[in-house]
């Protein structure tokens, strides 16, 4: 039997793994983020998704790989994402409002992740960081680009600043959207960042 019964088409099996596969990275987001990199076992992993901790070892070599291929693949997320925004996009305006709501729905649906990278970066081998920081440089000349585009006038350091700056306030969110025990609904957040974003982009 092969992953594939008909062309392009996954095989319930293979099906299966990939569903179990992204069941482990999203537990992974949520208990990393709960309680960092380190306070976590391969055996809580597996608990989380209802499998023993060595069974995770059938989709991944070794914790450390766990976490790289979270914040690997959501870095080659946002980069090929905020891509397909650029080039579906008409104008610069209307690229950048769109690459701004592009970046809020992404800190709005996974806080965790942020979390994660935030304090456990330096936890991947040193190759998988640089891997990270290359897709975010990526990531971050495309909106200095469409940035620039719209604003001609403004030297490159600035755009960058101004691109970075952003890129911080948006994601506060899985800090600034907690209100002591409570929570602001994403509905109430999104405007108001969305709002501020395209204001420290644009500002003259």
């Amino acid at each position: 039997m092969t992953d594939l019964d008909a062309p392009g088409r996954p095989t319930q099996r293979s099906q299966a793994k990939a569903d179990r596969r992204a069941a482990l990275l999203d537990a992974a987001a949520g208990l990393f983020a709960d309680r960092g990199y380190n306070g976590v076992s391969i055996e809580d992993l597996g608990s989380a998704v209802g499998v023993s901790g060595p069974a995770v070892y059938r989709h991944f070599a070794s914790k450390q790989a766990v976490l790289a291929a979270l914040l690997v693949g959501v870095s080659e997320s946002l980069l090929d994402g905020g891509t397909t925004v650029e080039q579906d996009s008409g104008d610069p305006a209307g690229a950048l409002r769109a690459l701004i709501a592009f970046h809020v729905d992404f800190a709005l649906g996974a806080p965790d992740t942020i979390r994660v990278q935030d304090r456990d970066l330096e936890a991947l081998p040193e190759e998988d960081q640089r891997e990270v920081r290359r897709l975010q440089r990526r990531y971050v000349e495309l909106w200095t680009r469409v940035l620039g585009a719209l604003h001609p006038s403004l030297a490159p350091d600035e755009l960058r600043v101004r691109v970075q700056a952003t890129f911080g306030l948006i994601n506060s969110t899985p800090h600034s959207t907690r209100v002591g025990s409570s929570h602001v609904a994403d509905a109430e957040v999104r405007p108001v960042l969305e709002r501020m974003a395209w204001a420290a982009l644009t500002s003259r």
